[in-house]
């Protein structure tokens, strides 16, 4: 039994016009064949990426903290194969790597482990893969996958010997250039206020959007006649 044919009426239109604009929305109806969703994802990782560029600081601060500290460390890496990928990239890194099963027993600078690590995250940020293919023949993104469980190995070894300064530094390696550099392979750089309009004009239909469905859910349920009450 409808309580408010009327109120209902008005939530199913309203109910109806958001589900078409849905339909609307996952049309591949962008370039590339991409759909809103698609489109807005790729239009907000192009923005944050531009705002997630640390690596020139974090070079700037491994250089002044870490150079000239000498290391000799094993590291446990998940997998033989894994191992001697990480044997790779120390070798080109000023040091000496000897890859045992799924150890790699290292000795050389953590300073500069740490700027060729940042040199090749540099390098995918800026997607150069095929540039650390060249490198180490390894395809760009593995390349940095491996840097990552290499400097996780680290990490948790550094800890052992109670050096957590060391430690802390490899983590932020890590963290704010390996991963992001990782994460944003492939995906082009933009400014906020190059797209400021379609930004804006997104946030506000999010908005509307989200409200618009709101109310059709409210006058649907009170056209019904459900009430809700303490």
């Amino acid at each position: 039994m409808i309580a408010n044919k009327k109120e209902f009426t008005g939530g199913m239109v309203m109910m109806a016009g958001f589900m078409v604009v849905l339909v609307i929305m996952f049309l591949p109806l962008f370039e590339g064949g991409k759909n809103c969703l698609n489109y807005l994802d790729d239009l907000f990782n192009s923005i944050s990426k531009d705002s997630a560029y640390y690596i020139p600081k974090i070079k700037e601060d491994v250089a002044k903290s870490q150079t000239g500290k000498n290391l000799t460390i094993d590291l446990g890496m998940d997998s033989e194969a894994l191992a001697k990928d990480c044997e790779t990239l120390l070798k080109k890194s000023g040091g000496t790597a000897t890859a045992e099963g799924k150890i790699v027993k290292v000795t050389g600078d953590l300073g500069l482990l740490l700027k060729n690590c940042l040199e090749d995250a540099d390098t995918l940020f800026h997607n150069k893969g095929q540039e650390l293919q060249d490198k180490y023949g390894i395809e760009g993104k593995k390349a940095l996958f491996t840097w990552w469980s290499t400097l996780k190995a680290l990490q948790k070894s550094l800890d052992k010997q109670q050096k957590f300064a060391e430690g802390k530094v490899v983590y932020t390696v890590m963290t704010k250039a390996v991963e992001c550099a990782y994460n944003y392979y492939k995906v082009e750089p933009q400014k906020m206020t190059q797209r400021l309009g379609m930004v804006i004009f997104s946030l506000i239909f999010y908005v509307i959007y989200t409200m618009w469905y709101g109310y059709a859910i409210l006058y649907l349920f009170e056209g019904w006649g459900l009430q809700i009450s303490h």
